[in-house]
């Protein structure tokens, strides 16, 4: 495999598309703050939706580069886009999901005969039950602190923070917010 860096453009291209990514997804995790449940439904979905094609179009920049510029084959460029795990987001929720929200919210235990329902089902009750990651869990509270503090850094509102974090999380995201410095243009 070459050994030769990102083209200076395609790298700015992919940075702006993970920091609108990154946007998005401070915007899910907003808009699951209770004062903003009115909300949630269409606003979680409408910016996890966001992200996810914002992703893809920096996947397929790649991709295409890749394909022009590179002897990859298309069965090597399939695996490394990993289609075999893509699905349609128009089919809707499948069984697994509708599963692993019943364990989630106490729905009854599918049938015996039906093991990837069960595992499914299992997941959700993981999440339940203190979630698949604890609460208190030190990588989760930062990951959020750093989306919630860039974006207040960015939007130049870091006294938000405060209206609706918990405690814990809004200290930690002021703490990011403070140390990044007003983004400026890059150098051409």
């Amino acid at each position: 495999m070459e050994h030769t860096p990102m083209p200076e453009p395609l790298r700015q291209a992919v940075h702006q598309l993970v920091s609108e990514v990154v946007m998005n997804c401070q915007e899910v995790l907003r808009y699951t703050e209770p004062d903003v449940a009115r909300d949630w439904k269409r606003m979680t979905l409408i910016r996890a939706t966001d992200a996810s094609d914002t992703m893809d179009m920096a996947s397929m920049l790649i991709a295409a580069y890749c394909q022009q510029h590179s002897d990859i084959s298309m069965e090597t460029l399939a695996s490394y886009l990993q289609t075999r795990q893509q699905r349609s987001r128009a089919a809707g929720p499948r069984e697994s999901d509708r599963q692993e929200i019943a364990g989630m919210l106490g729905g009854p235990l599918p049938p015996e005969n039906a093991p990837d329902a069960r595992r499914s089902h299992s997941c959700g009750q993981g999440y339940a039950e203190g979630g698949m990651v604890s609460e208190a869990d030190e990588q989760r509270l930062f990951t959020e602190a750093c989306l919630h503090g860039l974006r207040a850094r960015l939007c130049d509102d870091v006294e938000s923070l405060e209206g609706y974090l918990p405690p814990q999380a809004a200290s930690l995201a002021r703490k990011v917010a403070e140390v990044l410095e007003v983004p400026q243009p890059a150098a051409t």
